[in-house]
């Protein structure tokens, strides 16, 4: 058996027989990246996906609003990136079969930082920005911001990440693969 990893043709962009992507003409892509099976991005507005980064299978993207995800981060199995919600505590009611002016939608930007990871069948709400190299546990709800280099989960903080190690990490990528690809152009 063969797996197919062009479905979209998307250069520097692997995704799969089951990748399911609406809206593409509203989708920057950078390179090396994976979009695996089960994946649903609806992207109404600016989606930017930058390079070296995965989203796992049963991910989702949608809500009608910007999504932004940099450089070098992850977005695990199962977790949902809403950029749009309905507010049932005031005066909204419905769902999308009916006008919007009868709903109380939420729609604004989230955005993942570059080297972040959002852990398996978490949930981002909009209106989040996920700091630079935040990580985010497993079942998490978040609906707050989250300072860089954090480990979360939820929205409390149990920790922080090795920056140092990271970064220098980082560096030792850049110059391996800078000296075997001259000519590809990484941004810090």
């Amino acid at each position: 058996m063969q797996i197919s990893f062009d479905k979209y043709r998307i250069a520097g962009v692997k995704t799969f027989k089951y990748t399911k992507i609406i809206g593409l003409e509203n989708i920057e892509f950078g390179s090396n990246i994976i979009i695996d099976d089960f994946v649903f991005i609806y992207a109404k507005k600016t989606i930017k996906i930058g390079s070296y980064v995965h989203i796992a299978s049963f991910a989702s993207i949608t809500g009608g609003e910007c999504f932004t995800m940099e450089d070098f981060s992850g977005i695990s199995s199962g977790v949902r990136i809403f950029t749009g919600s309905d507010d049932f505590q005031e005066w909204g009611f419905g769902n999308p079969t009916i006008d919007e002016k009868y709903r109380n939608t939420k729609r604004e930007s989230v955005q993942i930082g570059k080297f972040c990871v959002i852990g398996a069948n978490s949930v981002i709400l909009p209106g989040v920005t996920v700091g630079e190299g935040a990580t985010v546990g497993a079942g998490s709800v978040v609906t707050k911001n989250l300072d860089a280099w954090g480990i979360y989960v939820g929205n409390r903080k149990i920790g922080e990440r090795d920056r140092i190690g990271v970064l220098n990490n980082y560096e030792k990528f850049l110059q391996e693969n800078l000296n075997n690809n001259a000519n590809h152009n990484y941004s810090k």
